[in-house]
């Protein structure tokens, strides 16, 4: 959704009031979003927190 955006992870983060290598470790699947932070992002991306969520858990091949 961020790239979708045309947004870079500084924008986002910014955005968001997040720090940026949070942003990219979420990105990376390396941290587990609290609820607050993911209506932080999806209120940054302009967009619902089902939005973001849609499809997931995705399955591990």
């Amino acid at each position: 959704m961020r790239k979708v955006k045309n947004l870079t992870q500084e924008n986002l983060a910014y955005e968001s009031d997040i720090d940026r290598s949070y942003i990219g470790g979420v990105e990376r699947g390396e941290r587990n979003l609290s609820f607050d932070k993911l209506c932080q992002i999806a209120s940054a991306l302009g967009c619902d927190v089902a939005a973001l969520t849609k499809g997931l858990p995705k399955d591990e091949p």
